[in-house]
């Protein structure tokens, strides 16, 4: 594009009379002439990016932000490279920036310019001081998302600054100078860093006792003395097996915590060997059956390593056989449960590692036992009974049985018409239907006796026995009665003469618990698996047979097995699932063959018995108290709730008095936290018994 100079300069002056006086002299230049002084005051800046177009033959591209006045003032010559360096500088006082592209610059804010393509460059790059660039710096002995929050300030807020932490390089834009500056700070702060890690090994002191005692000391020191805390803490590791310490940091603070280790690593006399160690879960009568028998092996091992004592050949190590075990003495404190150990310091401190890895809080078990029995019984009865008797012949038929049977109504009948007004006795009336008609009042007696029953009987029982318990504790539970069963009787006599002799009888008793029985033994497994030894038994007493004279029937189904559960998974310990139908028939020979009349002469019953019974397991581990807290305020939260709803329902006859409630749920700080659980929803007063095909979901529910 050709660029009219007469007419540029008119309209420069005309617009700016002041700043084109100069201008004027300068454009009227020949482009190669020799170096010029540049002063300008209150210039346009848009006709300064025409004069340097002319000067130093580039091609701008002017953004339409770009507005202002500048003042340039110069005492000497300058050649193009230091026209257009002035140039860049001026541009980037009034926040504007020179990008270089194809065969174009463009000027643009300084805001905006980290967004334009802005060459990268490196460290062998030249770029003018003030000209917008982009570098990408490796950091390589500390992490570059440290050194960010050093180098922010040090940027302006046009330019950008940010850290790459995968490959860790610092990406920084802005003018050449300020990018050459921060790179200096840069190769300043990334040195190799002098930490090195050391072990220590000791000879008589613990190394959990002296890291325990050392970070202290050194936690004490940044308190007091803040300005020892500057820079990255020393860090010290105690290493049990070997009884190390690893050490790390600079050199500095190794050689100091090393002279302290040294000092506090010293032999104790003798009468200071005594230490008494406070259990928190263990109990120490248990745990010190189980030390005595390893410091009996600890003792051995260090008289085999013993030297042997010179001039004494064929003596064992150590000088004597039972020396070292007669060093070590262990007792149990009960009211404290406490640990009180006499011995050498290297025994004392094995002992100690053991005591730590045995005095942890053991995982509890929540065995769930779920019974549930479905039977349906259904009978039904039908017959016809005669009797007929006179002076010379008796003939009847009886194919009932027990209160049923025609003997029974005939006796009934019989006090009937006697005129007694006393009600027979509950257990001589029969069950169903019976209707009899006859004549009993002349020498020939006539009767017949129709009966007919059915009866439809079902049960649902669902049992839910549950009990926490310790890993390998054995626990049960029992709920139910404790009956007395007569297990013998025999009579004494008080007269050896047989006719005077009084008997005096006596009976034997024993009782026995009826109901749901639960005995569980659970051990947890490596991860998630729970091994239980259970025994599980649910019986009843009959109530037809309790007041037998050989004593009451029970009813009984028990379990006993070993099983392999996961944690909170449901199993099928076992069950039963039976069906039983019995038909039975009584007749007349040849007449209850008779068709339609036959049944004058014959009694059917049929029963029919279906029975379901089975028993599941759901074990869930309590790892800890929060587990367990959380299992608790579920029953306890439902238990609650059931106890309202049955407040809720007035007693008409005492309705001052209301129903036992349990107290409100208290909270537990797990933690610095608050746990209290609440139900989820209010429970229902009376929730439906659940059909078998949900037993299983149902639990860990209520």
């Amino acid at each position: 594009m050709t660029i009219n100079h007469g007419l540029n300069h008119r309209r420069i002056f005309r617009n700016h009379a002041l700043g084109w006086l100069l201008l004027s002299v300068l454009l009227l230049l020949p482009v190669q002439a020799a170096p010029i002084t540049l002063n300008l005051k209150d210039a346009d800046i848009n006709a300064l990016v025409e004069s340097m177009s002319v000067l130093t033959g580039k091609n701008f591209i002017v953004d339409p932000r770009v507005k202002g006045k500048v003042t340039i003032i110069s005492a000497k010559p300058m050649d193009e490279k230091e026209l257009y360096e002035v140039f860049l500088a001026v541009l980037g006082v009034h926040g504007f920036a020179a990008i270089p592209g194809n065969n174009v610059i463009k000027i643009v804010p300084a805001a905006g310019a980290k967004q334009e393509s802005v060459p990268t460059v490196d460290s062998r790059s030249r770029a003018e001081a003030d000209q917008i660039v982009t570098r990408i710096i490796q950091v390589q002995n500390v992490s570059a998302a440290q050194i960010v929050p050093i180098l922010r300030p040090l940027i302006p807020p046009q330019g950008h600054l940010a850290a790459y932490t995968p490959t860790n390089v610092l990406i920084i834009s802005d003018t050449a100078g300020n990018v050459e500056r921060i790179a200096a700070i840069i190769a300043r702060i990334d040195l190799a860093s002098n930490e090195d890690v050391e072990i220590v090994a000791l000879r008589h002191a613990s190394a959990t006792e002296i890291v325990r005692v050392l970070t202290a000391l050194e936690q004490g020191k940044g308190r007091n003395d803040p300005a020892a805390a500057v820079g990255t803490p020393p860090r010290m590791v105690a290493d049990e097996r070997s009884n190390s310490i690893l050490l790390s940091g600079d050199k500095a603070s190794r050689l100091r915590l090393r002279a302290l280790i040294t000092h506090l690593d010293t032999p104790v006399d003798s009468g200071g060997n005594t230490q008494v160690v406070y259990l928190r879960y263990a109990k120490a009568k248990d745990l010190m059956t189980v030390l005595q028998g390893v410091s009996k092996s600890l003792s051995s091992e260090a008289a085999r390593n013993a030297p042997m004592p010179t001039g004494q050949p064929g003596m064992p190590p150590g000088g004597s056989s039972s020396g070292g075990s007669s060093l070590v003495d262990i007792q149990a404190d009960d009211s404290t449960n406490a640990l009180v150990i006499t011995a050498p310091p290297d025994l004392i401190r094995s002992l100690r590692s053991v005591i730590a890895q045995l005095d942890v809080r053991r995982a509890q078990v929540l065995v769930e036992a779920v019974i549930a029995e479905i039977s349906a019984e259904k009978t039904a009865e039908l017959g016809v009974q005669w009797v007929a008797y006179g002076n010379s012949v008796i003939g009847f038929t009886n194919l009932g049985s027990g209160n049923t049977s025609l003997a029974n109504i005939v006796s009934l009948a019989a006090q009937v018409d006697a005129g007694s007004t006393t009600l027979p006795a509950v257990d001589r009336v029969p069950q169903g239907l019976h209707m009899a008609v006859g004549d009993f009042s002349g020498d020939n007696q006539f009767g017949a006796l129709i009966s007919a029953l059915a009866k439809d009987a079902d049960t649902n029982v669902l049992s839910t026995p549950t009990v926490v318990t310790l890993d390998n504790e054995e626990a049960e539970i029992i709920v139910g009665q404790n009956v007395p069963f007569v297990t013998g009787n025999y009579t004494t006599s008080t007269s050896s003469t047989a006719a005077s002799s009084v008997g005096n009888p006596f009976q034997t008793i024993q009782r026995d618990d009826v109901g749901i029985k639960l005995k569980v033994k659970p051990q947890i497994n490596e991860g998630n698996a729970v091994k239980l030894e259970i025994s599980q038994e649910v019986s009843s007493v009959v109530p037809s047979a309790n007041a037998a004279t050989q004593g009451p029937t029970t009813n009984k189904r028990s379990i006993k097995t070993k099983v392999l559960v996961e944690d909170g998974q449901v199993l099928v310990l076992g069950g039963l699932i039976d069906e039983n139908l019995n038909e039975n028939a009584q007749k007349v020979p040849f007449l209850g063959d008779i068709p339609l009349l036959g049944n004058l002469f014959r009694y059917r019953g049929t029963t029919k018995l279906k029975r379901n019974l089975m028993v599941f397991l759901h074990p869930v581990i309590l790892r800890d108290a929060t587990q367990g807290t959380l299992h608790t305020n579920d029953k306890y939260s439902y238990i609650r709730d059931q106890q309202l709803a049955a407040r809720a329902r007035a007693d008409y006859l005492l309705p001052s008095e209301q129903s036992p409630l349990l107290k409100p749920q208290p909270e537990v700080k797990t933690q610095g936290t608050i746990l209290n659980v609440q139900p989820e929803a209010k429970v229902e007063s009376t929730p439906p018994p659940a059909p078998i095909a949900e037993v299983e979901a149902g639990f860990g529910n209520k």
